[in-house]
């Protein structure tokens, strides 16, 4: 199993088979528009941008589990990250990523990168996982992880 295993729906409502990138490496993040670390989106943009053309994806599924920091409509969520950002990269449509009705693709990054102590939840907004061409996690960052504190990391996955 790998992540290219799964689909989410996108932003826009179309579904999309994450098997789209495969061969690619992908920077998976969960998203919100009134987060302290909502300003994140301008480094995970400049990153998208910057290596785009080697390979990398980032991919944001914005949530609101945490302090309902994302309560619009998946059409406010995209004009939000469109205007404040400049957002390119592909976002998708608000999901759960703990509980029950986690979605089945953050199901397999937890069990697979579980965290802090071995948790297996994501504790805040803005956490980030680092998938491999292989479709293979690599890596989890917390949320305080910036963007730009994991360019290494990606020139490494690039690169292998």
């Amino acid at each position: 199993m790998s992540v290219y295993d799964f689909e989410a729906v996108g932003i826009t409502g179309e579904t999309i088979s994450l098997s789209a990138y495969e061969g690619k490496v992908l920077l998976i993040v969960n998203t919100a528009s009134g987060c302290g670390f909502t300003p994140q989106y301008e480094g995970l943009e400049a990153l998208y941008r910057q290596y785009n053309d080697q390979g990398l994806v980032v991919l944001g599924f914005p949530c609101n589990q945490f302090g309902g920091q994302e309560p619009g409509s998946d059409k406010e969520i995209a004009d939000f990250c469109k205007t404040s950002f400049d957002v390119d990269f592909p976002m998708f449509s608000k999901i759960d990523v703990n509980g029950d009705k986690a979605h089945p693709l953050y199901a397999y990054l937890k069990k697979d990168k579980p965290g802090f102590l071995g948790s297996g939840m994501i504790k805040w907004n803005f956490t980030k996982f680092l998938v491999g061409r292989d479709g293979e996690p690599v890596k989890r960052y917390a949320p305080t992880v910036k963007p730009e504190e994991i360019e290494d990391d990606i020139k490494a996955a690039l690169a292998a």
